[in-house]
């Protein structure tokens, strides 16, 4: 798998890299941010929406990342 994850990052252009990293960048910072709200929110359902919202930011966050190496 790491031979088709170089491959994969080898063919990407300057530019597509430019913009994973900017997507991965926002995703880290919803991630932060949903987990402070998680923490903040004192209604049990408000915290588990800003928990899952935070759980998808980091998973699409290690997604993205994977394209970069």
């Amino acid at each position: 798998m790491e031979k088709e994850g170089f491959r994969m990052r080898s063919e990407l252009s300057e530019l597509d890299v430019q913009n994973l990293r900017h997507l991965i960048g926002g995703y880290d910072t919803t991630h932060c941010k949903m987990t402070d709200y998680a923490n903040q929110a004192t209604d049990q359902q408000v915290k588990q929406f800003f928990q899952k919202a935070a759980q998808s930011a980091k998973e699409n966050k290690q997604q993205l990342m994977q394209f970069l190496g």
